[in-house]
């Protein structure tokens, strides 16, 4: 059999870091293929080249098609992909993580399964919307109804000063154009947003379903992770784009996402953020990559150790 065209798939190690990389890249009505390490992207205007090492996640609307060997490349170089549309957004595939350690992947599952520890990582994730406040007493219903005030001064204010008429949020997943043009907006941006977190709980090694704010949805973790960020990202720029009233919104809602992602480093804080919420300060600095065996008394011991003793009494009874 003939050898596999194309770049030799590439280790872990030598793969650029998530916060080393774009944010999110959108794409419709166009073919993606492959040429060596680079994604090709060929419409009626051409072709363009794009490093797939260098992308978090692809955005891929209507009209896209994707050769299997381009999947190929982009799990190897573990981007996300994302098929997006009008009517609505779901999350098909991912890369690979960009870690050999399953650490964050073990204490997210621990933290989750334990009700005091799924509290506290909670009220963690509030703590970072009140940074100047103390919530560390507050019960999970008071959390939520000084979010959903928090939230809803968000909406107004932004409503105030672009002039943009807010009735409440509103749009069908099935019809994005039976929305207002300020709901509209607020869709496409949450769905870069939800892309982005998405690929980067993937590249930790983190389970995308496993939330503490939200649960019982694939996704949960994805939804708790881009709140973090939308009332300073999406929601002011939403009403931003709405009172503009571009002809294509969508699109000029997701560049203007995409650049406010990269001027407040968002893909940075999420990695920071995500690290913070589940480990501890000592365990955030460990940059160690190691298997170990699990011990049910001593949690773990070394991996490569021949572990097998000969008992004296298998001698003597020789």
């Amino acid at each position: 059999m003939a050898e596999m065209p194309g770049m030799i798939r590439p280790e872990i190690q030598a793969l650029p870091q998530a916060k080393d990389r774009m944010t999110f890249l959108y794409l419709e009505h166009c073919t993606l293929g492959r040429q060596d390490g680079a994604i090709t992207v060929t419409d009626e205007k051409g072709v363009v080249h794009v490093p797939a090492a260098a992308i978090s996640v692809l955005l891929l609307g209507p009209g896209t098609r994707v050769t299997h060997r381009a999947m190929e490349l982009m799990g190897d170089s573990g981007v996300g992909v994302v098929w997006v549309g009008e009517h609505g957004v779901r999350y098909y595939a991912h890369g690979r993580p960009l870690t050999t350690r399953s650490d964050l992947l073990m204490r997210q599952a621990e933290l989750v399964s334990n009700t005091r520890k799924h509290l506290e990582v909670a009220r963690k994730m509030y703590q970072l919307r009140f940074p100047d406040e103390d919530v560390s007493q507050l019960t999970m219903q008071q959390l939520r109804g000084r979010e959903g005030s928090r939230v809803r001064k968000t909406y107004r204010l932004a409503s105030q000063r672009t002039g943009v008429k807010w009735s409440g949020r509103d749009y069908r997943p099935e019809d994005f154009s039976a929305s207002d043009k300020v709901n509209q907006a607020l869709s496409a941006g949450h769905a870069c947003l939800y892309g982005l977190a998405h690929a980067v709980i993937v590249s930790l090694g983190c389970a995308p379903g496993l939330g503490f704010v939200h649960v019982g949805h694939e996704c949960s973790f994805v939804y708790d992770i881009a709140d973090l960020y939308k009332a300073e990202v999406t929601i002011p720029i939403a009403f931003e784009v709405a009172a503009e009233d571009p002809e294509d919104l969508p699109a000029v809602m997701r560049r203007r996402v995409r650049d406010a992602m990269v001027k407040y480093r968002i893909l940075e804080r999420m990695i920071r953020d995500i690290r913070w919420l589940l480990l501890s300060e000592e365990e955030q600095l460990d940059g160690q990559e190691t298997v170990y065996l699990w011990d049910n008394q001593l949690g773990t011991v070394a991996n490569g150790v021949n572990y097998f003793q000969k008992r004296e009494e298998d001698f003597t009874s020789l």
